[in-house]
C-alpha cells in the first residue's frame, strides 16, 4: 500500500529546514543535503531513504551557542526555567453545581469557538475579509450561516456547501480539537490520573485510526508502530514537533485540573512529550494552565500569566506572548496587532501557519482584545485567520470556564444542540453536558 500521507514530502523538507533555523541548530553542514533532497520525486519510495537519512542528521545537530533562548524538552528542566515571579490565584471556592456550569461552560465553549473557525480553517485572511465585508458581517459577529451568503458572493469565495456553516450542522461535527479533549476525558476514565506518556500512546493506537491525526501526531502514531516510543517518538523524523498539535490537545488537562495550573501544566506534558518538543511542548502547558485558572479568575491578563508561569520564560513562545501582552498594554488596536502578528508569520507558509507560536499569539490577542465577552473573544481569534478552529476553540475553553455554561450567549449554544460528534471510539455522538458531568467526576478523582 502506498498511502501519501505516510510519507515524507518536498514540503516537510522545508519544514525541517525552518525548524532547525528557529530551534537554533547550526545547519551550516547540511545545507547542500537539504538543497538536494528537496528537489527530489518524494512522492517515489525510493527517494524516501534520502529524506529520512537527512532528518536523521538534523536532530544530532548542536544547538548554536549564540542561542539566546533556553528551551528544554524534560518536565524538571521545564520546570527550573520558569519564570520567579508565578502569579497567585485566588482559591477555589465554587460548589458542586457552580463547578458543573464552569466545566460544562468550558466544554461548549470549546465547541461553540471550534464550529466558528471550522468552516474557514485554511482561509487567508484577504479571502475571509472579503466575504465578510461582501454580506455586511465585517469586523466578525456571530457564525457564517451558508443560507445567508447571495449565491454569487458564496461562488466568488469559493464556499463550501458541505462545510460547517453554523445552518448546516447537527450539533458539532467531527473536528480533531474535540476528538483530542474526548480523548483526554478517556484516558483519565482509562488510567486514573497518573497516567504516562506511554498509556497515551496506547490509547491512541487502540482507539484512534491512524488516518484521523495529523502531522506531529501522525508521526507520532507511525513511530509507536514501529516501536519507537515517548520520548523519542516525539524528535523521530518529524519536522512537526513544534507545530500546534500539542496545544489543541491539552484542554481536558485544564478542566480535570481546574483551579491548579500547575497540575494541568504537568498533564498536557504527559500528553504533549509523545510527539512534541520545546514551543509544542510550552503550548500545552500554556494553554492547559490557562484554563485552569479560568475557573478561579476572569482577570485575562493574570490568566495568561498563569499559562507563563508553567513554562521556560527564556523560550520563544514566553517571548512572543508578553509581546502581545505588551502591545495590549501600550495601546496598540485590534487589527494593528493582527497585522503585527501576519509580519512575524507568513500566513501562506504552513509551517508558519500551523506552528504553536502563531497560534498562541493569535490567542492571547482574542483573549486579551475580546475585553471578557465570549462572543468577541472568539470572533477576535477566529477573524485573524491563522489556525481558525484551533484557536477560537482555546479561547472558547477559556472563556467559558470563566464564565460558566450559564453566561454564555443562547446565539452561541444553541445551534450546539448539546451535541458533539467525534472519531473516538466510545464517544461517536454524545451529549455535551454528559461529558461535563463525567469530567467533573474525574475532578472528584483526581482531588
Amino acid at each position: 500500500m502506498k498511502h501519501i500521507w505516510l510519507y515524507l514530502s518536498n514540503q516537510d523538507i522545508q519544514t525541517e529546514r525552518s525548524q532547525c533555523l528557529q530551534e537554533g541548530r547550526d545547519i551550516s553542514q547540511l545545507q547542500a543535503e537539504f538543497d538536494r533532497v528537496v528537489t527530489l520525486d518524494l512522492e517515489d519510495p525510493k527517494n524516501q531513504p534520502d529524506a529520512h537519512a537527512l532528518l536523521d542528521a538534523t536532530i544530532a545537530l548542536p544547538i548554536r551557542q549564540d542561542y539566546r533562548y533556553t528551551e528544554p524538552s524534560d518536565l524538571e528542566g521545564i520546570r527550573a526555567q520558569r519564570p520567579a515571579d508565578r502569579p497567585l490565584l485566588p482559591q477555589r471556592d465554587w460548589d458542586e453545581a457552580t463547578l458543573l456550569d464552569r466545566v460544562h461552560g468550558a466544554w461548549i465553549g470549546r465547541c461553540a469557538g471550534c464550529l466558528l473557525g471550522k468552516p474557514v480553517e485554511g482561509w487567508r485572511r484577504e479571502r475571509l475579509r472579503g466575504l465578510l465585508e461582501a454580506i455586511g458581517r465585517w469586523p466578525l459577529q456571530g457564525y457564517i450561516r451558508y443560507r445567508d451568503v447571495p449565491d454569487a458572493i458564496a461562488a466568488q469565495y469559493n464556499m463550501d456547501a458541505k462545510a460547517a456553516w453554523a445552518d448546516l450542522v447537527d450539533g458539532m461535527p467531527e473536528d480533531d480539537d474535540t476528538n483530542y479533549t474526548v480523548t483526554g476525558l478517556a484516558v483519565m476514565k482509562r488510567y486514573g490520573g497518573r497516567f504516562t506518556p506511554q498509556d497515551v500512546a496506547t490509547f491512541w493506537m487502540s482507539e484512534i485510526p491512524i488516518l484521523h491525526t495529523c502531522t506531529a501526531e501522525r508521526v507520532a502514531y507511525r513511530n509507536f508502530c514501529v516501536q519507537v516510543e515517548p520520548p523519542a517518538s516525539a524528535t523521530f523524523r518529524n519536522p512537526y514537533r513544534e507545530w500546534i498539535g500539542a496545544q489543541i490537545r491539552a484542554d481536558f488537562w485544564g478542566y480535570a485540573a481546574a483551579g491548579k495550573p500547575e497540575r494541568a501544566a504537568e498533564m498536557a506534558w504527559r500528553d504533549a512529550c509523545i510527539s512534541h518538543v520545546k514551543n509544542g511542548i510550552y503550548g500545552a502547558m500554556w494553554a492547559s494552565a490557562m484554563i485552569a485558572a479560568a475557573f478561579v479568575t476572569d482577570d485575562r491578563r493574570l490568566i495568561l500569566e498563569a499559562g507563563l508561569g508553567e513554562i521556560p520564560a527564556r523560550s520563544r513562545l514566553s517571548e512572543a506572548i508578553r509581546q502581545v501582552m505588551e502591545w495590549h498594554a501600550s495601546g496598540i488596536n485590534y487589527d494593528e496587532a493582527v497585522d503585527r502578528v501576519h509580519a512575524l508569520w507568513d500566513e501562506t507558509r504552513a509551517h508558519d501557519w500551523c506552528h504553536t507560536i502563531s497560534n498562541a499569539m493569535i490567542v492571547a490577542i482574542g483573549l486579551l482584545y475580546g475585553e471578557g465577552d465570549f462572543g468577541a473573544a472568539i470572533c477576535r481569534a477566529v477573524q485573524a485567520c491563522f489556525d481558525t478552529d484551533c484557536n477560537g476553540a482555546t479561547v472558547g475553553s477559556i472563556m467559558g470556564a470563566a464564565l460558566g455554561a450559564s453566561a454564555l450567549p443562547a446565539e452561541w449554544t444553541e445551534v450546539l444542540r448539546d451535541t458533539l460528534h467525534t472519531g473516538v471510539a466510545g464517544y461517536h455522538t454524545v451529549r455535551i453536558r454528559d461529558l461535563a458531568h463525567a469530567t467533573v467526576d474525574a475532578i472528584r478523582r483526581l482531588y
